[in-house]
């Protein structure tokens, strides 16, 4: 089969693309899925991460470990991603983020050319369909609904109160003027329309509209095994369906948008990468690319988890059963109530030393008890307070453990490698607890968690090293620019190969200061973008 571009991967930038270059009706577009549809009730209903993120619904989730951390003590880190249509923007807390105006900045400092914030605020406003209407940094009219949160729980808005005893401003908007602040999240939710109160992942935002073009082939299943490069040129992507090989060709380009673990896993099975990996694997070298894989950046997450006597508290017990059975009517009747929450419904941006030129820590404060991802599992009910560094120094890498492209990419993610990052973690933490510390908090209080004792510096970080994980925003292993590691250039052409892009969160050279989502769509937007005006002159 024959299309003008493949795509591979759906994923939160691969349902940009299929969209938007569908959209002139002429260009044939193919877009390969590992995973299914993601279209059953547990993506629908926000809640459902409950289930899905810690993997006890796992078909929509790659559920990926990675190697030993030694900054970790040793332990294995987790790492869950999406695996269906919509990607992780189909299992994430839908969090509408973008970062700070001065990332972008930062990237075009870095050499990445027309990647300023100047450059990329007309792509958030065009992707965005904002509750609150247009304005100077708001869409009003793009697919992705973004909406304010429906029924927040009193204990979130608590929060916010807490945190401005401690002289963090109140902020209603973190994609506004100013990031520093603490408030309620706006989320990716629909706030019009059928679904009204559903996730608004990226594949509900920009795919099943447009499912039915007669020049859009969507692929489910469909498992990537390579990519052919034949005379210097991406020719054609190989893959199995139902166990079956098949094959796909693409007249003008491939572009890879499996997201920053598999994308560079992707390009070195092709032959892509690590000269001397590759050929440590079997694989012949096709272009010696050394900066495929490398650059991983992530946020370092730490959690402070309460018990509570609150029993509207999303928990495990009878009433927590009996609140989620009271819960269903009211998202099917109106899209509202309980299964609409993102359990991380309110959050801060603060900087840990005043002075800064922006906010380097972030934190996520949940309405349950959220111990490992929600694998370890507590009777009862509760709150947390996450903290990660925004900017983190240390970085580590995606290699392949071996030449099957169904294995598992191997992914060390570095995390602590640099002293710098844990001197700033401790200071989140400590601000954490000091904002659990209110009395805005004492009808919602319980006993303190694991970190109850904790009170010096090397206490904090003993207590990092053994609880410490993921946020979920692994970044950079693709990463564009212009130096000797860069893996594409401005425009995520891979360097040294014709025909062939990446174009998701692993083309970002550094990791933006906050959450990821938004930032790999407005990628994506500017990316094709690009592709069609290159087209249209060419």
């Amino acid at each position: 089969m024959l299309f003008d571009y493949v795509i591979v991967g759906g994923g939160s930038a691969g349902c940009v693309l299929a969209r938007r270059l569908t959209d002139d009706g002429r260009t044939r577009v193919c877009l390969l899925e590992a995973g299914g549809t993601g279209s059953d009730i547990t993506v629908r209903a926000q809640l459902g991460i409950a289930a899905t993120v810690p993997g006890l619904i796992g078909h929509n989730n790659w559920q990926f470990q990675t190697t030993p951390q030694p900054g970790l003590n040793g332990r294995e880190g987790y790492q869950p991603r999406g695996k269906c249509l919509g990607g992780s923007s189909a299992i994430n807390a839908s969090l509408y983020v973008r970062g700070h105006q001065n990332d972008y900045d930062d990237w075009a400092d870095l050499g990445c050319s027309g990647w300023s914030w100047a450059d990329v605020a007309p792509y958030f406003k065009k992707s965005e369909n904002n509750q609150r209407g247009s304005d100077a940094l708001h869409g009003g009219d793009g697919p992705l609904q973004v909406a304010n949160q429906n029924a927040p729980h009193p204990i979130s808005k608590a929060f916010v109160r807490a945190a401005t005893e401690l002289q963090i401003p109140a902020n209603d908007d973190f994609n506004g003027p100013v990031q520093e602040g603490a408030g309620l999240y706006q989320v990716t939710h629909h706030h019009s329309g059928d679904r009204r109160g559903e996730r608004c992942s990226a594949a509900a935002a920009y795919l099943v509209p447009v499912i039915d073009r007669a020049n859009l082939s969507v692929l489910t299943k469909a498992r990537v095994t390579g990519i052919d490069i034949e005379e210097g040129r991406a020719a054609r992507v190989r893959f199995l369906q139902n166990g079956k090989p098949r094959q796909v060709e693409a007249a003008r380009e491939i572009i890879v948008s499996a997201g920053a673990l598999q994308s560079p896993q992707i390009l070195m099975l092709s032959g892509i990468g690590p000269g001397h990996e590759l050929e440590r694997h079997g694989i012949p070298v096709k272009t010696d690319l050394p900066g495929v894989g490398q650059n991983l950046q992530d946020h370092l997450d730490v959690v402070l988890n309460f018990r509570s006597p609150d029993r509207s508290l999303v928990g495990l017990g009878a009433s927590g059963l009996w609140n989620m059975a009271k819960a269903v009517k009211p998202f099917i009747c109106n899209g509202t109530g309980l299964l609409t929450s993102p359990l991380a419904e309110a959050g801060a941006f603060v900087k840990s030393e005043p002075g800064l030129e922006r906010p380097d820590l972030q934190m996520h404060f949940t309405i349950g008890i959220l111990d490992n991802h929600g694998r370890t599992p507590h009777l009862g009910y509760g709150y947390s307070l996450h903290v990660c560094a925004l900017r983190p120094h240390s970085a580590g890498e995606v290699f392949l453990l071996d030449g099957d492209p169904l294995s598992a990419p191997g992914i060390d993610m570095g995390y602590l490698t640099d002293e710098r990052d844990m001197e700033l973690m401790i200071k989140g933490a400590r601000l954490a607890r000091q904002v659990l510390a209110s009395n805005v908090f004492d009808p919602y209080r319980g006993e303190e968690m694991y970190s109850r004792d904790v009170e010096t510096d090397a206490d904090w970080a003993a207590y990092i090293r053994q609880y410490a994980d993921t946020i979920y925003h692994p970044v950079g292993t693709c990463k564009m620019g212009k130096d000797p590691m860069a893996v594409v250039d401005s425009r995520l052409r891979v360097h040294g190969v014709k025909g062939l892009r990446v174009v998701d969160a692993s083309v970002m050279p550094r990791l933006i200061g906050g959450n990821t989502n938004a930032p790999t769509m407005m990628i994506a937007e500017k990316a094709a973008d690009m592709i069609i005006k290159e087209n249209a002159v060419g």
